[in-house]
């Protein structure tokens, strides 16, 4: 299919209009990869643009005593997965902020000595006891190490009326309804909703950002976004690697609960939801709440489930979840979800939403498609005498190719009228250059500042797990054949029939 690039006038970057206040950054779980591969890089990122304040300290909390080894080793995350020149002069500065504490995490007296260690880290960096405390541990920790910090008097800020204390937890927030509320719960008697940040880090990638620019702040797309106009929507993450050795955790997650619930539905959101009246967090999660709260029960037959066996990945031979590492050889856990939502309002009334999330697919890729309903009357052809010249689309790629394609139907050249779908097409890349981002620089930005707009807020988690935590409890009672579908293929037959079912197919990728 001919793709024509589109231009695009590359404005000068310019800084934020305030940075945060001076503050300690605190991550319970540094020993653990997140931290080296993805966050003290995004802080870095921040501090190469001056974005972060002067008086600030990073400190990372874990159960091993790394104290020696900790700040070399954030160091080497910094150069070889950020994209960083070791002899960048900003980088030994940086370095010298990086701090480490160990203690356990169901220590009492580790976190008073921990609430000891930040003061005097107060009084060497000027960072005024705020404090953004980063949960980059597993879930059952994330009770515990709120309730300590409350115990410790950890959770409040120190007087003064600018002073914060905010905490970052990560996902999984619960596994189920009912886990979400109870987690809810208790978080919520140790600190107040506005110091909470659930993060969900596809919030951070530019091109989910991008799809509420892509709406409103452009008036020829807007008028068109709606069932008059729109056929269907369909929302694809798909990955070409397996479990990655995570047989434990994947045995527990699976597909559903490690995508659909959450990434899948925050970008649902931003394609679905109404204008706000501002940017502002609480205006743009109302109508974010407004979509998950308008999406019909979801009945189990509109919903597929799949797990993927032995077949061949970029032409190597790839194992069978049943054969990964520490997996039950007998598993029933979905490497494969989809299913079908309606989104019953008057915008979207009669337009079918589909979604999909899966390991082992055909090639990683997580892309927004919104397939546009077809003209009434075929008056053109195609080269190969069809009447049916495939509908418009507007394809938004999250990543890794990230940008946007319009479809639309073209003469092809010559002395009779045929018509062939043709991409206008949008690279990030080739528009703005390659970034080192990876995401995390906007959301822990936004949590120092305060700004809570790409987090997400209790009501919010407990309104998607309302969803999907039925569709969880069906398939736990029903035993299928599985597994269902070959690695490096695009999923289980049902995928296909879901959409056959209505006269559709899934768009090619």
């Amino acid at each position: 299919m001919p793709n024509t690039e589109v231009s695009v006038n590359t404005p000068v970057p310019h800084k934020a209009e305030r940075k945060p206040d001076p503050c300690i950054v605190v991550i319970f779980g540094a020993s653990g990869d997140l931290t080296k591969r993805k966050l003290l890089p995004a802080l870095y990122h921040l501090e190469q643009h001056g974005l972060l304040p002067h008086d600030f300290a990073v400190v990372g909390v874990a159960r091993r005593d790394l104290s020696a080894t900790f700040a070399p080793d954030m160091k080497d995350g910094i150069v070889k997965g950020g994209g960083v020149e070791e002899s960048d002069p900003k980088l030994a500065p940086f370095m010298e902020r990086v701090q480490y504490f160990a203690t356990n995490f169901d220590d009492d007296e580790g976190f008073l000595k921990l609430k000891a260690y930040l003061a005097d880290l107060d009084t060497k960096f000027g960072t005024k006891a705020n404090r953004l405390f980063y949960l980059a541990v597993a879930p059952e920790f994330f009770a515990d190490i709120i309730q300590r910090l409350g115990k410790a008097g950890m959770a409040t800020p120190a007087e003064g009326a600018s002073n914060w204390v905010r905490v970052i937890i990560e996902k999984p927030f619960g596994t189920d309804l009912k886990s979400a509320r109870k987690l809810n719960d208790e978080v919520n008697a140790v600190l107040s909703e506005n110091q909470i940040f659930r993060i969900d880090h596809y919030l951070g990638k530019e091109t989910v950002q991008n799809i509420l620019v892509f709406r409103f702040a452009n008036g020829i797309f807007e008028p068109v976004w709606n069932r008059n106009y729109i056929d269907h929507v369909e929302i694809t993450a798909a990955e070409s690697i397996g479990i990655e050795g995570r047989g434990p955790f994947y045995e527990q997650a699976g597909a559903l609960r490690d995508v659909l619930q959450n990434h899948i539905m925050e970008v649902l959101s931003f394609v679905a939801m109404e204008p706000p009246d501002s940017f502002a967090a609480e205006a743009v999660r109302a109508e974010k709440l407004k979509v998950w709260r308008s999406i019909e029960p979801i009945p189990v037959t509109d919903t597929v489930r799949g797990q993927y066996g032995p077949g061949t990945v970029d032409g190597k031979p790839a194992v069978g979840y049943r054969e990964e590492e520490r997996v039950n050889p007998e598993s029933q856990q979905a490497t494969f979800a989809a299913a079908k939502l309606h989104i019953e309002n008057w915008r979207w009334a009669g337009v079918p939403f589909y979604v999909r999330a899966a390991k082992r697919l055909a090639k990683r890729v997580t892309e927004v498609t919104i397939v546009f309903k077809q003209p009434p009357l075929h008056l053109f052809k195609t080269e190969a005498g069809s009447s049916d010249i495939g509908p418009n689309l507007i394809s938004m790629r999250i990543q890794p190719d990230e940008g946007i394609a319009l479809r639309f139907g073209a003469k092809v050249p010559g002395p009779t009228t045929n018509v062939a779908p043709v991409n206008m097409d949008f690279s990030y890349a080739k528009a703005f250059g390659k970034s080192s981002a990876n995401g995390y620089e906007r959301l822990l930005l936004d949590a120092m500042l305060g700004d809570a707009t790409l987090f997400a807020h209790r009501d919010g988690v407990e309104a998607t797990w309302a969803l999907y935590t039925p569709i969880l409890e069906a398939w736990a009672k029903e035993k299928i054949d599985l597994p269902n579908y070959a690695a490096g293929t695009w999923g289980p037959k049902a995928s296909d029939d879901l959409l056959a079912a209505d006269g559709r197919a899934w768009t090619e990728l």
